[in-house]
């Protein structure tokens, strides 16, 4: 193999620099054209003032209504609230998925609805049914860690996995606090 740098023609090199004298370096914007769009702009910012500190609170699981009256917990066992607003995470990435919660329980909270549904999917398909290494229920499985975060915890009173009709367990029926 021969390592030599290929001739390079000098009339070439010569005419390629006289073409770059004409070049000038033009205007650049300061912002870019397609800006992204931070959530904050587009939806207002909750107040957490008259909101307990999520320090004060604890993890919520499915199910656990330990923190609430007697009444609302029976009430939400029943599926007696009205369903106000409902998101369906069928179809979605994981990413997406996350993105579509946390806007979906805020707009909630400050439109003072008190109970929404997500349909997260039982996670299971036809064609995986007998593939023991394939990922099931991943939006399942994630969805009440997202509901825990730091954000959106404050603003949700509790959640149970509501009657088969509304989706059993491939779906959350969640009571979110009275805005204050």
């Amino acid at each position: 193999m021969n390592n030599r740098q290929p001739d390079i023609n000098i009339e070439d090199q010569q005419a390629w620099l006289n073409e770059l004298k004409n070049v000038k370096k033009t205007q650049q914007p300061e912002e870019p054209p397609s800006a992204p769009i931070y959530i904050e702009e587009v939806i207002p910012t909750v107040s957490y003032k008259n909101i307990p500190n999520i320090y004060q609170l604890s993890y919520l699981r499915v199910g656990d209504l330990s923190n609430m009256d007697g009444q609302t917990a029976r009430r939400i066992k029943r599926c007696e609230y009205k369903i106000e607003g409902t998101l369906d995470l069928h179809g979605k990435t994981e990413s997406i998925a996350y993105d579509c919660v946390f806007n979906f329980i805020k707009q909630s909270y400050l439109q003072n609805k008190r109970c929404v549904l997500i349909i997260t999917g039982k996670g299971l398909s036809q064609n995986e049914e007998n593939d023991i290494f394939s990922e099931k229920g991943k939006l399942k499985e994630r969805t009440p860690v997202w509901l825990n975060s730091e954000q959106l915890r404050p603003l949700i009173l509790g959640f149970i996995h509501p009657t088969e009709k509304l989706g059993g367990s491939g779906a959350l029926y969640i009571i979110l606090r009275k805005k204050k």
